[in-house]
């Protein structure tokens, strides 16, 4: 076992929660990866699905996302991992430990992207992981729990392949159609997984030690601050409902504006609503639509139906509740008095995911031994770890976004936050073991 990496990096409490031996503190320096080969991975694999803008269209089951699974796949092998599929679709690489009763220590994230996106989301922490994994064999550390570099599938469609090993993914929810124009069935199958057999993809509390994932900020807070590691407090909890206002359409040069179910008038009157309330109270909550189509569509004809997105974001699902039950109420005000119907059908839902105290004080440790500067922040975008924390302790790191730009070709994060992400992954890897 590498004992040494303690340093600074894990309590006593830690230690006795993982089942771990207790051992005085020491100093000793961290370990460091090879920044320079974590950087040229980064830039080889921003080549599958780019853009002329300089971004990347890497959509989950989309010829560009099989191709770069099929090369993450290579370089994890290369890492010395042994690799495979999991019914879930998710790429799994593997390090036995030296303690074959402990459970595996997981680590990673994703790779594919939002249509149009950025070279940074998702990707930074899955090639961090790999590279920690490498670093580990090079340097001859062993480790008492196996490790598991994980690359989930399809985070941007809506956390799938974490899911998958939450055993929130279910059978009814493989129709959904991805923007890849696959079902999530049909995209599950295509990337080696086994939709018909989910269940064995599950994991269970106990069968993970505890998860970490090193993430882009994909916000601004970290470099207004000047800080180089966010230690992510929680993620917030998201719910996105598909909403239907009917009204009828007629003939936008016959119909008086005083006889009129304009559909179209009632979702702005909603959009302005949403806004309202969202705001009306303090805290970091927010409320969005995203998305609006109106029927028929045509330019003298009054809009008969408007299908529209609402998403609501909070640290707690009760504030979430709260203001879905208030916009509900002023979205049947609406109703009534532009003569349209409001319906609304719940499309997604993840809940709120505090993270691990001892598994923030190992990242905590890891950044001080580096001589880094750290502050405490939530997330407010969601991620794969959410899933995870429905069966084990997790934790994430966040390195700054230049801009706090990200879901763009403009996203980016300076060579010298990626690698010192990695590095404090990996010291964080290493406190947990």
């Amino acid at each position: 076992m590498h004992r040494r990496h303690f340093t600074r990096l894990a309590s006593a409490g830690l230690a006795a929660a993982l089942g771990l031996p207790k051992f005085s503190r020491r100093d000793f320096d961290p370990v460091t990866v090879t920044g320079d080969r974590l950087l040229a991975q980064l830039r080889e694999l921003a080549q599958f699905g780019s853009n002329a803008n300089g971004g990347v269209s890497r959509v989950a089951y989309s010829p560009a996302d099989l191709q770069a699974r099929a090369w993450i796949t290579r370089v994890m092998r290369e890492a010395g991992l042994t690799v495979r599929t999991d019914a879930g679709g998710n790429l799994v690489g593997r390090r036995e430990g030296t303690v074959r009763t402990l459970p595996p220590i997981l680590f990673g994230s994703h790779i594919d992207s939002v249509p149009d996106g950025g070279n940074y989301d998702g990707t930074v922490g899955s090639l961090a992981a790999i590279e920690t994994a490498r670093t580990f064999r090079e340097r001859g550390l062993a480790t008492r729990h196996a490790l598991e570099v994980i690359v989930f599938q399809n985070e941007e469609g809506g956390l799938v392949g974490s899911r998958a090993l939450s055993g929130e993914l279910l059978p009814e929810h493989l129709t959904r159609v991805s923007a890849s124009g696959r079902t999530l069935a049909e995209g599950t199958a295509a990337l080696g997984g086994d939709p018909s057999d989910l269940g064995r993809a599950r994991r269970s509390p106990g069968d993970v030690a505890a998860y970490l994932e090193l993430h882009i900020e994909q916000g601004g807070t970290l470099e207004r601050e000047q800080r180089h590691i966010g230690i992510v407090t929680g993620i917030v909890g998201i719910t996105w409902w598909d909403v239907t206002i009917t009204g009828f359409s007629n003939h936008a040069g016959t119909t008086p504006m005083d006889q009129r179910q304009d559909a179209l008038l009632a979702a702005a009157r909603f959009i302005q609503a949403v806004h309202r309330i969202v705001t009306s109270e303090p805290g970091r909550q927010v409320g969005t639509v995203g998305r609006i189509e109106a029927m028929p569509g045509a330019p003298n004809v009054i809009a008969g139906e408007v299908r529209l997105s609402l998403e609501i974001r909070d640290l707690e699902a009760a504030k979430i509740a709260v203001l879905f039950e208030r916009i509900q109420n002023e979205a049947q005000s609406i109703g009534e008095a532009s003569a349209t119907r409001f319906a609304f059908t719940p499309a997604f839902e993840s809940t709120p995911a505090p993270t691990d105290d001892r598994v923030r004080g190992a990242i905590a440790g890891a950044a001080a031994s580096l001589g880094l500067t750290t502050m405490e922040l939530p997330s407010g975008a969601g991620h794969d770890a959410q899933s995870v924390a429905r069966f084990a302790p997790i934790g994430m790191l966040f390195v700054p976004s230049v801009g706090g730009i990200s879901h763009s070709a403009k996203e980016f994060t300076r060579p010298e936050d990626v690698v010192n992400g990695a590095n404090v992954l990996a010291n964080a890897v290493l406190a947990l073991d």
